[in-house]
């Protein structure tokens, strides 16, 4: 999920620096064998003032991995690195590998705008990056193809490899994960981009921002929906949320939610927050939450009423959250989302929707 995002500032940084001249280098994961700290696809852009933005680990490998982009950027062929963790735990994480993994690297230098692929990201639709990797005296780029959809941009450099990959591209976009792929001879990178889920939080108010900014550095598509056009500032969200000016009855006309989205009701009106929760239940969102008391919920539920409910319960989370004990906006909304991605990833925790006692009961000292 985070992939989606990362990507985007990767190539926003290397379109900056391309229009402004400057040069810089880009190291993508696309090998993980054993545990790791981040997936095939990951990426760290590194320009020659040392700069960067994004990562390719916790941080164990990036000091490396940042003098292999420099040496790249100065002689302008592409390398492959792989970084081994062993068995012995200490000499892992002294080698930067402190998973004890294996992680290959490919970091080439980069000289266009790949426009190709900004252009596939703003389009939110799943697409295709298929890179070569043989590419030990390539100078320059290493070749590459996007598909997006029937728009293919690029070649690899062999029509009948071009030829193959485009047979299987549909396949490889099913798999959803990035990985390595054997054609023809030539191994081949496929970064399969998949569209991250979007959450949907109703209500701009103060403690709705700090949920939509921590989601959207989590990797979500954030949309903010509020009816109070005063709320909708873009100062107080990141560039990356979008703000719907909407009220309830508007919103499915406005918003066109999946099974894969999320949703959160937060209003602090009774009357609203049970008018888009009404209207949230008319969609197939996976995840509908509540924030406020378990009997302010359970009011709002039997105001709406009707067997809709009852078909639904098993995706309404009210209260909202994960039961860790909270105090203020910040921790609230980290309860929240850590319950979100819970759900996403099938994890069974201790949910606010399942405790018997108060939410705000006495926390047990110890």
């Amino acid at each position: 999920m985070k992939q989606w995002l990362e990507t985007r500032q990767v190539l926003d940084r290397l379109a900056s620096l391309h229009a402004s001249g400057g040069r810089a280098a880009l190291a993508t994961v696309v090998r993980v064998n054993g545990s790791a700290y981040r997936h095939e696809g990951a990426k760290l852009v590194v320009a020659a003032d040392e700069s960067s933005v994004g990562n390719v680990s916790g941080g164990c490998l990036e000091a490396d991995v940042r003098e292999v982009a420099l040496r790249v950027i100065a002689s302008g062929v592409c390398e492959r690195r792989s970084y081994c963790g062993g068995s012995d735990e200490i000499s892992a994480w002294d080698l930067g590998v402190g998973c004890d993994g294996e992680v290959e690297i490919l970091v080439e230098p980069v000289c266009s705008s790949r426009e190709a692929e900004r252009l596939a990201l703003s389009e939110e639709a799943a697409f295709l990056v298929i890179t070569r990797l043989d590419v030990g005296s390539v100078t320059g780029e290493a070749p590459r193809m996007v598909i997006a959809g029937t728009n293919v941009h690029g070649t690899l450099g062999d029509d009948l490899i071009d030829a193959r990959v485009l047979a299987d591209a549909r396949q490889w976009s099913a798999c959803a994960a990035s990985h390595l792929q054997v054609v023809c001879g030539v191994t081949l990178f496929v970064d399969a981009m998949q569209p991250p889920p979007r959450l949907v939080v109703v209500s701009a108010g103060q403690d709705a921002r700090v949920l939509a900014r921590l989601a959207s550095e989590v990797g979500f598509r954030v949309v903010v929906v509020d009816r109070r056009p005063g709320l909708l500032v873009r100062a107080h969200f990141p560039d990356v949320v979008r703000l719907l000016h909407s009220s309830a009855a508007e919103l499915n006309e406005r918003l066109v939610l999946d099974a894969s989205c999320f949703a959160v009701v937060m209003t602090h009106d009774f009357t609203d927050d049970t008018d888009y929760l009404r209207a949230l239940l008319q969609t197939p969102a996976c995840y509908l939450g509540i924030l406020g008391p378990r009997q302010r919920t359970e009011r709002i539920l039997a105001r709406i009423g009707g067997e809709g409910i009852a078909n639904a319960a098993a995706r309404i989370y009210g209260p909202v959250g994960l039961d860790i004990g909270t105090d203020g906006a910040e921790q609230v909304a980290l309860a929240v989302l850590a319950e979100i991605l819970a759900v996403k990833s099938g994890r069974r925790l201790a949910s606010l929707r399942d405790r018997a006692a108060p939410i705000h009961a006495a926390a047990v000292s110890r």
